[in-house]
C-alpha cells in the first residue's frame, strides 16, 4: 500500500501494521500524519446505535533513518547501491527497534530524505533486507516499490563521464538473491569488523566478492623485479605469517600478505603494470601470474578463456581461493571475476555487476559494462560445452588404442604417411571461434574521460583486436594431394592393395555423431551407394547402411546426401541383371520405363 504525504514522498507498506518505507523533507515527529489502517466497518445493530462510538486507540509510530550514519563513499558520480556492510548495520538497528518491548505494538517507519539518491538507496536497502534476511522471493520484495511516484533513480558506474549504462533496484535485488541461492553471499558468517577494516585504502583495500574470489587494489612497493629463487635475498623474504609483521614493506601490503596466507588463497592474478615484487607471494606458497591488459579497456576473449580455465581448476580441484587485482581493483578486476560468475552460475550481466558492487562498490566501469553484456552469452556457452565435454569423458569407456602400423610380407614394418596436419579440429578445441562474433566496430568504445594508456600502433596489441581462425586454402589442399600422391608412388603394389581392401571392408562411421567439425573452403558430398554387386553386400546393406564415402567437390558446391536403397524383392531376385541394381538418378527424377517406382532409386539433395 502506498500513501501520498503532503510534505514528503510516499509511504509504502512492506509488512502490514509493522514496517513502512517513507520519505520526508524534514525529520518526522509526533505531529507527523500517519495513515493508520481503519477498522473494517461492521453492520449496524440496535446495541451499536445505542452506544456512543469511541475512536480507535493506536500508538504513534517509531521513525528511524540511516541517511546520516550509513553513507555511500562515492568515487566520482556514482551513488549506490549500498554495500553488504550497510545492509548488516541496517538489519541490526531495525531488529533492535523491533525487539524493544516498548515498540511491540507500534508500527516502524524507515524513512529517508526526498532527494532521488536517498530514496533509491533506502528502497534498495529494504528490498535487499527482505531477500537476504526475511527470505522473501525477489518479486515480492520488489512489488511494494514498483508503483513508487516518482520512480526511483537508477544507479550508475564510478566513471567520470556521462553514464551510458544503468542499473536499477530490480537488478540489485535479483543479483543478491541469485548469489544467496548459490551460497555466494550470506549474513550468517559475515564479519562486519573485518569487512570495514580491510576495505580501507590504508589497510589493504580488498573485499571478498564470493567465498572463492577476492578483489583488491594493487600493492605498491619498490623494487618491483622478481627475486630469483635459491638466493639469499629470496630466503630472506617472509615465508610465514609471523615473519610478515617484521618485513620492511608498507602496512597495506603486510595486511594483504597476512590475510591471504590465513584464508587459503592459492593464486594471485595481476592485471596491471608491475608495482610490487611478486616474490613476496611466491615465498608464502601463493602462485602469482600476470595477465596484463590496458587500463580502462576490456580483456580479449582468449585471455578470459584462459583465466576461467585456471580459476575453475584452482577452485574445484585445489580447493583454494583466487585474488585478482588491477590498479584500483574495480574495472579490469570486475571484468574477469564477473565473466567467471556468469560462466559458472548463469548470472545476467546486470545481475553480476549489481552483485559485485553490493560486495565491493565501484566494480566494472564504463565500456566494461557493455562488454559483459555483449559477451554473457559466450560465457554461458563455454560452461555448457565444458560440462558436456566432462560428462562425455566420464561416460565414455576407455578402450586400448589400435596400432596403425602395417607389416609387409617380408617382415619389415611400414607406417602410412602422417596426414594429421590436414585433419580439421573440432569446434570446441579452437580458441578463436568466438572471435569472429564481434568485430571491432561492434565492441564498446572507450568512454571519454576514462583513465587509460595510449594504444599501441601494432594492431596485434590493440585491446579490441581479434584473430580469426585459419582457413584451408586451395594451395595447401593441392600440396596435400601432391604429398599424398608422392607417398602412394613410393609404396609397393601389395601395400596399395591392402589399403584398398581396408577401405572397402570398413563399416564403422568415420567420426562420432556428437562431434562437430568446422568447414573451410571445400565442401564434402557424402553418397550412400552399393559399391559391390554381390549378394552378400546387398544383405549387409539391408541390415545397416554402409560407411559414407567422402568426395570433395569444387569450392562452393552445396552439401548433398544421396541414398540408394534396394527393395527386398530386388535383393532376393537373382535373375535380375547387375545393371538393374543400384541405379542412382543424379538428376533427382524418380522412376523409369523398366523400373517401378517402388524399386526406383531415391535421391535426396
Amino acid at each position: 500500500m502506498t500513501t501520498d504525504l503532503n510534505h514528503g514522498g510516499q509511504m509504502i507498506e512492506y509488512i502490514q501494521d509493522r514496517l513502512y518505507l517513507a520519505s520526508y523533507d524534514s525529520a518526522p515527529g509526533s505531529r507527523t500524519p500517519f495513515p493508520f489502517h481503519l477498522d473494517a466497518p461492521k453492520s449496524p445493530s440496535k446495541r451499536a446505535r445505542a452506544q456512543p462510538s469511541t475512536p480507535s486507540k493506536r500508538r504513534s509510530p517509531v521513525y528511524f533513518t540511516i541517511d546520516d550514519t550509513l553513507l555511500y563513499n562515492a568515487f566520482h558520480a556514482d551513488f549506490g547501491p549500498l554495500h553488504i556492510g550497510h545492509l548488516y548495520r541496517f538489519a541490526v538497528l531495525f531488529h533492535e527497534i523491533l525487539g524493544d518491548p516498548a515498540n511491540s505494538d507500534r508500527p516502524v517507519v524507515f524513512y529517508s530524505k526526498t532527494d532521488a539518491r536517498s530514496r533509491a538507496n533506502a528502497a534498495c536497502l529494504v528490498a535487499c533486507y527482505m531477500v537476504m534476511i526475511q527470505s522473501w522471493p525477489p518479486h515480492l520484495a520488489l512489488a511494494p516499490i514498483a508503483q513508487a511516484d516518482p520512480p526511483y533513480m537508477p544507479f550508475r558506474d564510478a566513471g567520470y563521464s556521462q553514464a551510458d549504462f544503468i542499473l536499477n533496484i530490480q537488478d540489485v535485488v535479483y543479483g543478491v538473491w541469485k548469489a544467496k541461492e548459490q551460497s555466494l553471499c550470506g549474513l550468517r558468517d559475515f564479519n562486519l569488523e573485518e569487512y570495514e577494516k580491510f576495505e580501507r585504502v590504508d589497510m589493504g583495500d580488498f573485499n571478498w566478492v564470493t567465498p572463492d574470489f577476492l578483489a583488491f587494489a594493487s600493492p605498491q612497493q619498490q623494487p618491483v623485479e622478481p627475486i630469483p629463487m635459491n638466493t639469499p635475498e629470496y630466503d630472506a623474504l617472509p615465508s610465514t605469517i609471523s615473519e610478515i609483521s617484521s618485513a620492511k614493506i608498507p602496512m597495506p601490503f603486510k595486511n594483504v600478505l597476512a590475510h591471504f596466507s590465513s584464508r587459503n588463497v592459492g593464486l594471485v592474478v595481476r592485471l596491471n603494470s608491475e608495482l610490487y615484487c611478486p616474490s613476496y607471494f611466491t615465498a608464502l606458497g601463493i602462485s602469482h601470474i600476470d595477465m596484463i591488459f590496458e587500463d580502462g579497456t576490456c580483456p580479449p576473449l582468449q585471455l578470459v578463456r584462459r583465466f576461467i580455465k585456471m580459476a575453475h581448476e584452482m577452485i574445484t580441484i585445489k580447493k583454494k581461493g583466487i585474488a585478482v587485482h588491477c590498479k584500483a581493483g574495480l574495472g579490469r578486476t570486475g571484468c574477469l571475476i564477473g565473466a567467471y560468475l556468469i560462466y559458472k552460475y548463469g548470472f545476467t550481466a546486470n545481475e553480476v555487476i549489481a552483485f559485485m558492487r553490493f560486495m565491493r562498490p565501484g566494480m566494472v566501469v564504463g565500456p566494461q559494462q557493455h562488454w559483459l553484456h555483449l559477451n554473457q552469452g559466450s560465457f554461458r556457452e563455454w560452461w555448457f560445452e565444458d560440462s558436456m565435454r566432462e560428462k562425455y569423458a566420464q561416460s565414455t569407456p576407455v578402450t586400448p588404442r589400435v596400432s596403425t602400423k602395417k607389416r609387409s610380407s617380408n617382415g619389415v614394418v611400414s607406417t602410412p604417411p602422417n596426414n594429421s596436419h590436414s585433419k580439421r579440429a573440432a569446434l570446441g578445441e579452437i580458441d578463436q571461434n568466438e572471435a569472429s562474433a564481434y568485430t571491432e566496430e561492434n565492441l564498446p568504445a572507450p568512454t571519454p574521460g576514462q583513465p587509460r594508456k595510449s594504444h599501441r600502433k601494432d594492431s596485434r596489441h590493440h585491446p579490441y583486436s581479434r584473430t580469426t581462425s585459419g582457413s584451408l586454402t586451395v594451395e595447401s589442399e593441392q600440396r596435400h594431394r601432391t604429398h599424398r600422391k608422392s607417398n602412394e608412388g613410393s609404396e609397393s603394389e601389395e601395400e596399395i592393395q591392402l589399403r584398398r581392401l581396408a577401405k572397402r571392408s570398413s563399416r564403422s562411421p568415420v567420426a562420432s555423431p556428437t562431434s562437430r567439425s568446422i568447414s573451410y573452403s571445400a565442401t564434402v558430398t557424402a553418397s550412400y551407394t552399393l559399391a559391390d554387386s554381390n549378394h552378400e553386400d546387398q544383405e549387409n546393406y539391408n541390415a545397416a547402411p554402409k560407411t559414407p564415402v567422402s568426395r570433395k567437390s569444387g569450392c562452393g558446391a552445396p552439401i548433398s546426401v544421396s541414398k540408394v536403397r534396394s527393395s527386398p524383392r530386388r535383393a532376393t531376385d537373382s535373375t535380375r541383371s547387375s545393371d538393374a541394381r543400384g541405379v542412382r538418378k543424379a538428376s533427382g527424377r524418380v522412376g523409369s520405363n523398366s523400373i517401378s517406382p517402388a524399386r526406383a532409386a531415391k535421391t535426396v539433395h
